[in-house]
């Protein structure tokens, strides 16, 4: 596991204390990734200063949560 996902798994779980939901409001086709796991992945996206979504999708190649991904929506 690299520094990146541990970091990511970090900011994933402190964000599940606080919040009781995965997903904040009702949609109704249920989506791959919650809402809580794409807040995860900006804020980590923010705090190591990863400006690009294809430097992103790049840095998270082989991690459980890109297979949750859909990047033509």
């Amino acid at each position: 596991m690299s520094n990146l996902e541990a970091s990511y798994k970090l900011i994933f779980k402190e964000l599940s204390k606080i919040s009781d939901a995965e997903n904040f409001y009702f949609k109704p086709i249920k989506p791959k990734i919650s809402d809580l796991e794409l807040i995860s992945l900006t804020i980590l996206a923010e705090f190591k200063s990863i400006d690009s979504e294809h430097q992103l999708f790049r840095e998270i190649k082989g991690w459980e949560i890109e297979t949750k991904i859909e990047r033509s929506v």
